[in-house]
């Protein structure tokens, strides 16, 4: 689908948006191929496909959960500018 810059003056017009002849004839170009393209989404059969709300709908594949790396707790505290009883200790920020 072809538009030209008239129906894009309308479509302006109508969104209450001002433009200029060169951006009229930028707009009906982009906006024809933005309706080039839905024309070939819509040529595409789809049928047997269940509509989806939303991409996410499909199931994640979930990984095993284990523990790829060491313990290294003790190390970071004992390098910590201050910690107590295994907790960081850091300046009070909110009075």
């Amino acid at each position: 689908m072809s538009l030209d810059q008239a129906q894009v003056r309308r479509i302006a017009h109508l969104a209450r948006l001002e433009i200029g002849d060169a951006e009229a004839e930028h707009y009906a170009k982009e906006l024809s191929r933005i309706l080039d393209l839905v024309e070939q989404m819509n040529a595409v059969d789809t049928t047997g496909v269940a509509p989806m709300a939303h991409p996410n709908d499909a199931g994640l594949r979930l990984r095993e959960d284990a523990v790829t790396e060491t313990d290294q707790r003790e190390k970071f505290l004992k390098i910590a500018p201050a910690a107590e009883a295994g907790l960081y200790l850091v300046p009070k920020v909110i009075e």
